[in-house]
């Protein structure tokens, strides 16, 4: 019998157990661990609430969870409480899925100024995770500013310039939700160091800011390349860049007076962010390209503002005895192998690039290269090993017929038109899965 550990429950650690099913069918037991007491990482915490479609993967996660080999043991954390050296002790091999959750810092002077915020904290307060259900963002100036040019940034964007109609169908959080209804935001600008050409955003997000009722997106024609130049573009970047042109058609002036301004400025860099007590300006230098990289004009300008999210990108989680690649934000690892015994998969391997389905290919590709160094399994403790050491020190763990629990309250409390309302605080989650 082979004992695996995961540690993290999201699309990387549920394609991993998956695959371990299988690669060793009833010969394997696989216990995934995650901090919180309820799965699937980012497919609750991360991915757009108004985005309900791409949250229905959870249900294969679902399935993978529901069999006797699987087992979710939530609300316990690796470092707090027990060691990646007793998980090892405990099982034949321990894999890293714990995703890439915190911010990328700036680097500018100001980036800790009140009201300034990194994509992971500001999402996860609307999208209810109890480390950032407290975040309690001020949306009481006319001027947001988002740094970055991916999917992140239209998210962010596309949820501060919604009607609260159109967050019908969405699990956005009430208190998310009565922010937004009062927000005084009228202007975003979404900055993004190089051009329309080197743009991460994917046609269907554009698109989507298109066609809101209260989003007036605006691109300076100034900005775009020659059209011609699109043709050596692949077919979805060709796409994208269709809709940012279709954005500079109309005038500034055009966007009505209830409407949101989602202005794109592009070759603008943020130097600093200004202010005293909280965030008042955001210094931008102009750019221009140079072999494809932003290179600084010596240009600046300023842009008032009262809120900034940076989307700039993700590094994974330090546990302590595990080597870090500092300068990619991941664990140190060859093509996924730490050290023996030790593995990492997903963003904790590669760092945060790829869709959620890329995740697939990668646990699998992992869990080859476990069968590989594990063979028949050592003869270790596992399972009933874990559960011994949870007894003697008292851990509370969660498992997933107590997330079924937090799951059907959730739903219960759902306000009309919403899936459900998440608990956000760790000890109502609790209190819910205690619940006869």
């Amino acid at each position: 019998m082979r004992h695996i550990a995961i540690v993290g429950s999201g699309p990387a650690g549920y394609y991993t157990a998956e695959a371990a099913l299988k690669q060793w069918g009833e010969d394997v037991r696989v216990d995934i661990f995650d901090t919180l007491p309820v799965p699937f990482g980012l497919i609750r915490s991360g991915v757009a609430p108004d985005h309900q479609s791409i949250k229905g993967v959870s249900r294969r996660y679902e399935a993978t969870a529901l069999t006797d080999n699987v087992r979710f043991v939530g609300n316990v954390m690796i470092g707090r409480d027990l060691t990646i050296g007793e998980l090892q002790a405990l099982y034949d091999a321990v894999i890293l899925a714990t995703g890439a959750p915190n911010d990328r810092k700036l680097g500018i002077d100001g980036e800790d100024l009140p009201n300034v915020f990194g994509s992971a904290s500001f999402v996860g307060w609307y999208n209810g995770h109890p480390d950032f259900a407290e975040l309690d963002p001020a949306l009481s100036h006319d001027t947001a500013v988002i740094i970055g040019n991916g999917n992140v940034a239209l998210d962010v964007a596309r949820i501060l310039a919604k009607s609260q109609a159109e967050f019908a169908g969405s699990d956005i959080v009430s208190h998310a939700l009565s922010a937004l209804d009062a927000s005084k935001i009228s202007r975003i600008v979404i900055l993004g160091r190089r051009g329309p050409h080197q743009i991460a955003m994917t046609p269907k997000e554009l698109g989507e800011l298109g066609h809101l009722e209260r989003a007036c997106p605006w691109v300076d024609t100034a900005d775009l390349p020659d059209e011609s130049e699109d043709a050596a573009l692949d077919p979805g970047q060709r796409k994208s860049v269709g809709h940012l042109r279709s954005f500079a058609a109309p005038d500034q002036a055009d966007c009505k007076p209830d409407q949101v301004l989602v202005e794109f400025d592009f070759f603008a860099s943020p130097k600093a962010i200004v202010g005293t007590e909280r965030i008042e300006e955001i210094e931008v230098e102009r750019t221009r390209l140079e072999g494809g990289k932003a290179i600084g004009t010596g240009e600046t300008y300023r842009i008032p503002a009262g809120l900034v999210v940076a989307c700039i990108g993700y590094q994974t989680s330090k546990i302590p005895d595990v080597p870090f690649d500092e300068r990619n934000g991941r664990f140190a690892n060859e093509e996924g192998r730490i050290s023996p015994g030790l593995y990492c998969v997903g963003w904790a391997r590669r760092g945060p690039t790829g869709t959620i389905g890329t995740n697939r290919p990668d646990g699998f590709a992992i869990i080859e290269k476990v069968a590989e160094d594990i063979g028949e399994g050592a003869g270790k403790a596992g399972r009933p090993g874990f559960d011994a050491l949870a007894a003697e020190r008292g851990i509370n763990y969660m498992k997933f017929t107590d997330w079924q629990k937090i799951d059907e309250a959730e739903v219960a409390n759902a306000r009309d038109g919403s899936p459900r309302e998440k608990f956000v605080a760790v000890e109502k989650m609790i209190a819910a899965a205690s619940k006869p």
